[in-house]
């Protein structure tokens, strides 16, 4: 495999990941895209949000290639964990356009350097902080698919929607009757095993 193939393979998993997460939105109101579905908040909105940052920062500031607008909740006054929920003035659209022009400008610095262009990232410590290309290409698909993996659950709480992309659930064919059989063979599995706790 050549390194032109290479880098396309690893972009071709950072745009599943991308294409995955953003459609766990699809066809939600305002309110289910928000919903905080676990004790520290996960919400598929701020799992959007969140990823902008990862874009931003391991294809642009890592690599002196800075965003050309600013984004509020990546500023260094920005309060913790702002960068995963959105307020009420954040809608769906502004952060789907934010969210696309991030991976558009990672995009073009994915195009520009070679794999073994070296960045450094700004807020890793300093005696790990030099990265090539390649590594924070494998860094963002993780991170990025990581939060797809978040999203799935978080979809499935709101409404029971499953699946990796539209078109491919990725999922054993059932009905209702069978996935409750299923959950049910699981439960009882996981009584018998902790029975001798």
């Amino acid at each position: 495999m050549t390194t032109s193939d290479f880098k396309a393979e690893l972009h071709l998993y950072l745009q599943s990941a991308r294409d995955a997460l953003l459609w766990k939105l699809e066809g939600l109101s305002e309110y289910d895209i928000r919903r905080p579905l676990t004790p520290t908040g996960t919400n598929l909105l701020g799992l959007v949000k969140h990823v902008v940052g990862v874009e931003l920062g391991y294809f642009g500031d890592t690599f002196g290639r800075p965003p050309s607008e600013p984004v509020p909740w990546l500023a260094d006054d920005a309060e913790p964990n702002a960068d995963m929920w959105a307020t009420a003035d954040e809608s769906r659209e502004y952060i789907v356009a934010l969210y696309r022009r991030a991976w558009a400008h990672a995009d073009a610095t994915i195009e520009a350097l070679a794999l073994d262009a070296v960045g450094t990232v700004p807020w890793w410590p300093s005696h790990r902080n030099e990265v090539t290309l390649h590594r924070a290409m494998v860094h963002a698909i993780a991170d990025t698919q990581r939060h797809a993996g978040h999203a799935d659950i978080v979809r499935e709480l709101v409404d029971g929607a499953v699946g990796m992309t539209d078109g491919n659930d990725n999922m054993p064919s059932g009905d209702p009757a069978w996935w409750q059989g299923y959950r049910d063979r699981v439960e009882r599995a996981a009584q018998e095993a902790g029975r001798g706790e």
